[in-house]
Formats: structure tokens, sequence, C-alpha cells
């Protein structure tokens, strides 16, 4: 078996190291400690005495269930530390109350009220250690009417809108003959805990310049119901429903260019068909270029096409099929079509990446010695390669208890306060920032590059979107005809201003992923706009880019050069693959980055469908959370050290953070991912899925982990004779079962209508969650009202819209979408002599010389 490549960053410092965690509750909170601990955070995992809720999670070694061989705990508590705290006895609060102080963060997993009730609550605590920093993750939040509704991993996919853009085409007709499909293994509390621990980290670098701690709010339910790429907006602005379509992001038409096609032995390639005039001559070397169309002759066109998927007829998809139909899977030549500038890959499975030399180059992988194997095993373990830090690599899981000692030898460390010589702004709250004084020369585009620096505006950092007309961020579309007043008045689709990608109209993808930004206009290949470029990276703490490897370094601007301008300066960039390794120059998108990395395989019903993939573009936002960690964390580093660095990050490696589960079975015990719909093939809970509700495609999740969600449903369906049935006796027969059962639940709820089937379930502590389109989130959920998860801001040329906020509530610091400058994204060059004045004392005549002259 190939082995990862030792580097040198192996050896380098963790961003967090010298940061001491506490862990505490279920795995909601897993994912945001396990991420925490690989930048180098001790976390110290608190468990009851039974140990945590995630050591009977399969699947375990040799199929055999012990607490201390699951792979699901493996997974997401590699390198924390075990302490057993009984905190329903004075001796275990005690001791808790006594290893909190002696900590930074308190990560706080723990159901609602749970430490309030044993007077170990937030306020208890930061009251003792006001430098605490107190990070709570809950279900549904902290307050609103539904705060203390159940939920599980389905659930939340539910209500949060994924599973609505997940799935497969409809039938000709337009209807949908299956149901929609959710993301696996956890997804929710890995999408909540990634915004969890970027939040933390600008909680740290707060309290490094005031002293003081804060309290964090997360609620997964409004982290999820904002994490839908295109939905929300063109629902907001146009009042578009979206579609969802097999292996392609959900779009407000289905299209009728097809995305996936099967090799000789049954496996998958995602192909793009667009482009024809790159498509055509690499067929060309098949026999078959010449039958490729231009598109001329296409009648209908689709309602979403990227840059660089431009071009090409429908009929194009069969000759990419014909192609991809000749080869086995291993034998498809994607890696020629990337050469040729074509987005192909393989659909891997997710374990597969664990063997390829790319992020084996790269160091994505980690091998961790397992002495109760006799072996060592293969996990992710890296997001991003830095010049400074390097991810840890850590020791396996804990046993239960195994560091009970650790308490003892911990004591308070003093924070070493260094007060910032700036100017304090505060935020339209009438609180200070968590990044004062950090500036933002921002390259970024798309959204999971330009996405994360919007995430740093919201608290605070000055982020100078950067744009020139010729290669214009190129998500403009979106602005109603008649703007608001019409968007009002619709009671149907509201037609969209096109196209609007030549400085025109923000529209409402883009003022969702650049809201609170000052924008110029720059030409760097000017010699003039180049050494205005230098001049504005030494009033910098960050350069951010999203380009393709090579371009910075082509127009002057790579790391090197930077450096030689400011020596501290944080370059950072995001890729697809990412820069080092041998796949650096090929080319992705959302779906393109999820089939390699392995997750579209995860997502979908069994053989003999395709997989369905994850068509809400989870590696989008994702892509931008995992991005903002690695800013937030250099700009950590940079407060202790004074040290810059540069990172290379990718696209795909967060991908690959959601297949180690699988990875491990696969090593472990010799199981290849299987697709099983919207049940996980490690879950136990019984009955769970999607079920059909009255309505045109509405459907209902309900998850029944326990016993008492078992009998409480079929109290409430009034079928209790289900109880007494043998099929459906115990846990294990009705897992055994589930097809049946799934019959008999949908045959009940096929009858009932959804909003009022979930109130009911719910309030017999059942949980369950309506399949949620962005219309309902928008229109229906009091919950996300009562957390005011949208916040309205003007936006130039394009009026006055709600936004996503962002979904950590600060106590000390509150976020606001708007940043400093308090509106949506700017248009093109909108703050041109603002910026110019302001940072290099251009008079508006100089920037008007300079704009006649085109280098701005």
């Amino acid at each position: 078996m190939t082995t990862p490549q030792t580097t040198e960053d192996q050896a380098k410092p963790g961003a967090l190291a010298g940061i001491r965690i506490v862990e505490v509750g279920d795995r909601i909170g897993e994912y945001c400690g396990m991420v925490l601990a690989g930048l180098g955070a001790e976390v110290i995992k608190v468990e009851p005495p039974e140990g945590a809720e995630s050591r009977r999670m399969g699947p375990f070694v040799d199929d055999v269930p012990d607490p201390e061989r699951s792979l699901h705990f493996w997974t997401y508590n590699r390198g924390k530390r075990s302490v057993v705290l009984d905190l329903e006895t004075p001796e275990g609060r005690a001791g808790f109350v006594e290893l909190v102080g002696a900590c930074d963060v308190l990560l706080d997993a723990t159901p609602l009220g749970y430490l309030d009730e044993r007077d170990l609550g937030s306020a208890t605590l930061r009251e003792r250690d006001p430098a605490l920093v107190v990070a709570r993750i809950t279900p549904f939040g902290e307050e609103g009417p539904r705060k203390d509704w159940k939920a599980s991993d389905l659930v939340h996919l539910a209500l949060g809108g994924q599973v609505m853009n997940n799935g497969y085409d409809p039938d000709p007709s337009g209807k949908y003959d299956l149901p929609p499909v959710a993301p696996q293994l956890d997804h929710s509390y890995a999408v909540a805990g990634e915004q969890l621990a970027f939040t933390v980290v600008a909680a740290l670098i707060s309290r490094r310049h005031t002293g003081q701690g804060q309290h964090l709010s997360c609620a997964v339910h409004e982290a999820m119901a904002k994490n839908t790429e295109g939905d929300l907006m063109s629902w907001v602005c146009l009042r578009t429903p979206f579609h969802r379509q097999t292996c392609r992001h959900s779009a407000p038409g289905v299209s009728i260019h097809r995305s996936i096609f099967q090799t000789k032995d049954g496996r998958w390639i995602l192909a793009s068909t667009r482009n024809a005039k790159l498509l055509g001559p690499f067929l060309d070397g098949y026999g078959i270029g010449d039958e490729i169309s231009d598109g001329s002759d296409e009648k209908t066109k689709d309602s979403r096409v990227l840059p660089g998927m431009e071009g090409g007829a429908a009929r194009n998809m069969d000759a990419v099929e014909h192609t991809v139909r000749r080869y086995l899977f291993d034998d498809v030549p994607w890696r020629e079509a990337q050469e040729a500038g074509l987005m192909w890959v393989p659909v891997r499975k997710p374990h597969e990446s664990a063997y390829d030399e790319h992020w084996l180059e790269r160091g994505t992988y980690g091998d961790i010695e397992h002495p109760e194997l006799g072996r060592s095993l293969r996990y992710p373990l890296s997001k991003w390669i830095s010049t400074e830090n390097g991810w840890v690599t850590p020791t396996p899981a804990p046993k239960l208890d195994e560091h009970r000692d650790l308490r003892l030898s911990l004591t308070p460390r003093p924070i070493e306060r260094v007060p910032l010589i700036l100017p304090e702004r505060l935020s339209s709250h009438g609180k200070p920032w968590a990044l004062q004084g950090v500036r933002i020369l921002d390259f970024t585009w798309m959204l999971a590059s330009a996405g994360a620096t919007r995430f740093l505006a919201s608290l605070g950092a000055d982020v100078i979107k950067v744009e020139w007309h010729k290669n214009l961020d190129p998500r403009r579309g979106g602005n109603p005809v008649g703007g608001r007043a019409a968007r009002e008045r619709a009671t149907g689709p509201v037609p969209s201003q096109w196209p609007a990608d030549l400085g025109g109209p923000v529209g409402a993808q883009y003022n969702n992923k650049n809201p609170g930004k000052r924008g110029i206009s720059l030409n760097v290949k000017h010699p003039k706009g180049l050494e205005l470029a230098r001049r504005m990276v030494a009033e910098s703490t960050i350069v951010a880019e999203g380009f393709s490897p090579g371009v910075m370094e082509s127009w002057g601007l790579g790391y090197d050069e930077l450096r030689k301008i400011k020596s501290d300066i944080i370059y950072a960039k995001q890729s697809g693959m990412g820069t080092k390794g041998i796949y650096g120059r090929f080319r992705t998108i959302g779906p393109v980055a999820q089939a390699f990395a392995g997750t579209s395989e995860m997502s979908g019903l069994g053989d003999p469908f395709p997989p369905a993939g994850w068509g809400y573009s989870y590696l989008d936002w994702y892509g931008a959370y995992s991005f903002a960690l690695a800013l937030l964390s250099a700009v950590y580093h940079h407060d202790v050290t004074g040290q810059g660095q540069a990172i290379d990050a990718s696209q795909s490696e967060v991908g690959i953070f959601m297949t180690g589960v699988p990875a491990l079975d696969y090593q472990v015990n010799g199981r290849v991912w299987e697709r099983a719909g919207n049940r996980s093939p490690y879950a136990t809970a019984a009955p769970e899925g999607l079920y059909r509700t009255r309505g045109d495609d509405r459907w209902i999740a309900i998850t029944c982990q326990s016993e008492g969600d078992w009998i409480a449903l079929a109290k409430e369906a009034c079928h209790v004779e289900w109880l007494s049935q043998a099929e459906f006796a115990t846990a294990e027969d009705r897992h055994r079962n589930r097809e049946a059962l799934d019959a008999l639940i949908q045959g009940w709820t096929s009858e009932q209508e959804p909003f009022e089937l979930m109130q009911r379930l719910q309030a017999v502590g059942v949980p369950a969650g309506v399949a949620q389109t962005a219309q309902d989130r928008v229109e229906n959920d009091p919950q996300l009202t009562a957390m005011e998860w949208l916040t309205e801001l003007d936006a130039t040329n394009f009026g006055h819209w709600p936004v996503a906020a962002p979904s950590v509530k600060m106590s000390d610091t509150p976020q606001h979408a708007g940043g400093q400058v308090g509106r949506g994204a700017p248009t093109y060059g909108e703050h041109n002599y603002d910026v110019y004045e302001e940072l290099l004392g251009l008079s508006r005549d100089e920037v008007d010389e300079l704009a006649a002259e085109d280098a701005i």
C-alpha cells in the first residue's frame, strides 16, 4: 500500500498550539472538536461513566459492538483525551469546574439546560473565569418556539433544505417519482461544526486583545438552513424554486445535459459535455470529434451555466457516453481530458482517495498507529498546506477515561493580553468587532473562496474585493426585473435581468456571497495597476485568492514577491485540487470536486441506481467555511508569533474529511461503501427515512432511535397494533425488517399534511422534520425567524434585500453580515475613490487619470 509522503509539514506546530479545550456533550460537537484538535489545540473530552453516545455507533472492528472499537468514534475523536466525570454527582461537578478553569474554551454540546440545571452553565463559568470562551452547539438554538424540538442528522438535513436539493431527475412529465436524497454520516454536524470552529478562533483572536472571553451559540438548524448554495436567494429575490437533478447543481430548471456516464464495468464518470471548442478536439483522438455541436442548434438553454462550461449541445452527451462506455473505470482518460481543459473526474468511492498519489503527496492523509490492532490506519488529517503551521498527526481516539489523572496536573494559565494600538470601531450592535485592524486584499471569486472572506467581513475585517471588468466574479445574476416591488407583488417566478456580468446590477447570488466588502477595480496586468496592487499589499494583513494555481505568480503577485513587500503577509489561496500535487492544474466546480472527493458516491439509492450527488453544492459553502478557518488560524498565529505564511487550500480536501468512517471501514473490515438511500448503512434507528406525505413532492423525515420513539410514533399514528407485530417487536427486528416497516409508515404518512404531522410528532417527542424548500424556510419556519437568520442590507443598484446572517451568535463581539460598511455586496469599482484615497493617498483626479489609462 502506498504510504503518505512524510514532509516537513508534519513537524510544524499547529496554529492553536497552547490552546486547551474541554469538550462535553453528545456527538453534535465532535466534528468541531476534531478540527480544533487537528489545528493543534489540546482537546479534553469529558465523558459520562458509560462513555459517549458515539462509542456505541457502528461500524465496529470486525462488526462486533464494542465501545472501544467504534470506527465512528475513532474518526471523530482522534487526537483527543478522555476524562470521565459524572456530572450527576457533587464530586463530578467540582471536577468539571476545576477542569474548565484550566482551559481556554468550553465546547458544550449538552442538551439545552443540562449544564445550567447543575450550576455549570455558561454564565456561571464565565463569571468565575471572564476569559473563558464558551462555544455552545444545539439542535435548534437557545431561544425560540422550537428550541426544545428533537432532531437527528436526517431531520436537520430535511428541515435545512439540503434533501430537497438532492436526488434524481424527475420523470418526463416533470413528476418526481423518487424521494429526495439526504447526504450521509452526521453531515449536518460537520457543517455546523465547521462554522463554529472558525468563530471559536475569531473569539480567541479577540480575547488576545481584550482579555475577555465570550459566549458563542450555534444552532445546527440555522447553520443548515442557509447552507444551500442557490435556492435560498433565488426564492428571496426571484420567487423561483429550485429543482433537484442527478449529480448536478439543483437549479430553476432541470437540465437536459446529464453529467455522469457509466463505464464498461458499471462504475461512473462525471464529465462536462459543454465547451465544444475543447470537447471536439479532445474527442477527435477517439474518432468522434466531428460529431460535436457548438450549441447553436440547441432549442433550450440551461438556467445555470458556469465559466468554462459555455457552448455545446445536449447531443454531445451521446459522444461522451460512447467514449466512456468503451473503457473500464480505471482506464478512462479523464486525466487527459483535464489536461485538455475539460472537467472530467471519476466518481470515486469514499475510501479510494486514501490511495491517490496527489493526496498522499499533499499530506491530506496520515497513518495513525493502533496498537490494539497491531497496525496503522489511514485517516484524512489535513485540509490545507501552510508554510508555518501543520495539521497535527494525532494519537488514536482515547479509551474511556484514559487520561483520568490529567486534571490533577492542570492549572489555570494567565492570559497574555496584547492591546491593539488602534482606534476601536464599533459594529451596528454598538460593540467592538472580533477582527479589529485586519484588512484583506480579496482576489477571490465564485463561492468557495469569496464566501470565506464574506465571513471575515462579518467579523469586522476590512475586506477589499478586487475585480477587473474582463474577468468579473460571474455570479451576478438574479436581479429581478422591477426590483423588490415586483418581487413582493409576484405570485410566480419573477424574470431576472440578464446578462449582468459586465459591471451591472449586483444580483441575488453575488449579494449573498459578498456582503460587507468594499469593491475596487484594478488591472494588475497594467504596470501602474500592478504597482497599486503592490502598495496595497503593504497595507494589508491577508491577500486571498481563488484562481487556478499559477495565476497570481504570473502577475508578479505570488507569495515570494508579496513577502518582499510585507514580510509578515498572509497569502492564502484555494483551488479545486490545491497547488501542490500532480492534479494542481485540474479544474473543478462543486459537483466535480464532490465526485472526486468520494462524497457523491455516498448519496443515493443502491445499485442499479447511479449516485445522486449532493446537488446543493456541498463543497462550495463548506469549502468557504474551511477556507475561513484557514484564514483565521493564520491570523491567530500571526497575532501570537508575528509571522505571516502561505496557505495552499483545496476544495476537494474539505470533502475528503467526510469520508473518514467508510475509509476506516474499508481498511478494517474490507467493506466498500454501498449507498442505502436515506438511511446510513451503519445506522440502527428504525424506522428512519423520508416518507411521502400529502401534497406534490412533499416529504417528512422521521427518526426513531429509541424504543420510546417507536412507541410514541405508533400511538400517535393510532396504530398500536404495530407494537404487537412480531417482526417489529425489538429494535433488531425493526432494523432487520426495515423495508416492510418503511412501507407501513409511508402508508400512514402519505395521508397526512406534512407540517401538521411534524408538529404532532414533535409534541410527543419523536424527531421529525418536513423536507423544506427555500419557500418553507423563508415563509414558514418560526424558529429561523426568531433567530433572525436573515439580515436586510442595502446594495447599490440592487436595493434593500435580505442576505444570510452569520450562523454563530457572539455575545461580546457580535457579527453583522454588512461588515464595517453596513451594506450588501459592492458594485464593480464602487469604492475606488474611498479605498485609493484612504490606503494610498490618491486624489479623485489621480484615480480618474488611472482609470483613463486602463490601470483601474
